[in-house]
């Protein structure tokens, strides 16, 4: 399943990921722009429709809640995006990531160790 998001539906979806449930007023407080309840709220209906997430009605509010997980989301845009701006090459999203970013030594030793524990993995 692709999951996607539009930038405002990922800020509120961040928002629920943090938080693990908000109402509409909540994830407006939390979010730093300044955005009109009924925009939150018609983010959250469309997040709703969409199978992204639900809702219990708590007095005469709605609690939202994510159903689907951060790190799903991750793997999905990222599988997309190597997809649409790599050709489907996860190889050429790494070399782009890594000779176009000034990265620390401390990063590339770490890169390198979850490389090396994944060449591991497929030896066993």
């Amino acid at each position: 399943m692709e999951i996607s998001f539009t930038d405002r539906e990922l800020d509120v979806m961040g928002v629920l990921w943090d938080q693990g449930s908000a109402t509409v007023a909540e994830v407006r407080d939390v979010l730093a722009d300044e955005l009109a309840y009924t925009t939150v709220l018609t983010v959250l209906r469309v997040l709703e429709e969409k199978g992204y997430v639900g809702h219990q009605e708590v007095g005469r509010a709605h609690r939202y809640h994510p159903l689907v997980e951060r790190q799903a989301a991750r793997k999905s845009a990222l599988r997309r995006l190597t997809r649409k701006l790599f050709k489907g090459s996860p190889e050429l999203l790494l070399t782009h990531l890594v000779s176009d970013r000034k990265l620390s030594e401390e990063e590339i030793r770490r890169m390198r160790k979850l490389l090396d524990e994944r060449l591991k993995e497929g030896e066993s």
